[in-house]
């Protein structure tokens, strides 16, 4: 498993940021698949993915690029930079576009686990999978950039809040499949096998999530480290929202239902109008007849008010047989320069 020795002044001074090229990367994965987790990543693959099809056939560079790059269990390392705080995706992709040809061939050999197809063996390679990632942005992520980004926010201030309720140990379990916090400051990141990793003091540790259900860690040398993790609210549409009972939302109508069913985990306003497509003053008062009738209830985090179901609510949602969604697929592992690497 990978394991990273994490100090106590380094988790104490971790950040959850936004990244729109890990968005981008995470959505370039969900291309690469072809296949949705849910009816909302299937919308979009059906309006997107003949668009990237026609894209990769019009270089045949492309598609065996994407192939080795993304491999079994490693990302290459120079497709995917760790993002810094703040940082643009104009300005990470450039990184991309700097990476020397030799480097990329070294890194697309490391995750393909042998050698490059004779396609592969050229100079132009960080150029290519700068226009390939520039146009996933620009063609599948960008239009709706500033809906995905009100979803990422809501989901760091949910998890803040759920540092302040049940501390460190509770949030990085609940992160992504195959993460958890195994004590004496061990973070086990992935079940891959690989040597464990010391984050030196001082080093920066990022907390990424992405709209996609996927998931992957990566790190640039000793001062930058991120795990990249799917969101709480999913990548949703009108049509695209967790299964409601019938009988409880005969009782209770959909919509109040629905949000009710979503409030297993602390959401604010503005995460629910954008999971559920709802207006905000629809969401805002089905949640006042919910407070009204302790099914919810609301806490504050800083500037956001956080809604919950309360016992009552879960008593209610449990015996109408309400699901949960599954934990996603397994992740990959992208890595930079570590010691020993893992195909």
């Amino acid at each position: 498993m990978g394991l990273w020795q994490i100090g106590t002044d380094t988790l104490a001074r971790s950040r959850f940021v936004l990244s729109p090229f890990a968005e981008t990367f995470a959505s370039l994965k969900l291309l690469h698949a072809g296949t949705g987790a849910h009816q909302g990543e299937e919308a979009w693959l059906h309006t997107h993915l003949p668009g990237y099809r026609a894209r990769l056939a019009a270089d045949p560079v492309a598609a065996p690029l994407v192939r080795a790059a993304l491999g079994t269990s490693w990302i290459a390392d120079f497709l995917c930079p760790t993002s810094c705080i703040g940082e643009s995706f104009e300005e990470t992709v450039t990184r991309v576009r700097a990476t020397p040809a030799r480097q990329a061939r070294a890194d697309l050999g490391v995750s393909l686990g042998g050698p490059l197809p004779a396609v592969l063996e050229r100079d132009d390679l960080p150029e290519r999978a700068t226009a390939l990632l520039t146009y996933v942005w620009g063609e599948t992520v960008r239009p709706y950039w500033e809906r995905r980004r009100r979803i990422l926010e809501a989901d760091m201030v949910a998890r803040m809040a759920q540092v302040s309720q049940g501390g460190w140990a509770a949030v990085l379990d609940s992160l992504k499949p195959g993460a958890r916090w195994i004590g004496e400051s061990r973070l086990q990141v992935n079940l891959n096998a690989c040597p464990p990793r010391e984050i030196a003091a001082g080093a920066d540790l990022l907390f990424m999530p992405v709209t996609p259900r996927t998931s992957w860690v990566s790190w640039e040398g000793q001062e930058r480290y991120a795990v990249v993790y799917p969101c709480l609210g999913v990548l949703a549409d009108d049509h695209d929202r967790r299964p409601v009972p019938a009988a409880l939302g005969a009782l209770m109508g959909t919509a109040r239902a629905g949000l009710l069913v979503l409030l297993g985990t602390p959401m604010s306003t503005t995460q629910l109008v954008a999971v559920t497509g709802r207006g905000l003053g629809s969401v805002g008062g089905h949640l006042r007849v919910l407070l009204e009738a302790g099914l919810v209830q609301r806490r504050r985090s800083g500037r956001s008010v956080l809604y919950v179901r309360t016992a009552a609510g879960e008593v209610l949602v449990k015996a109408s047989g309400a699901g949960t969604d599954d934990d996603g697929e397994p992740e990959q592992r992208k890595a930079g320069s570590p010691p020993v690497r893992t195909p």
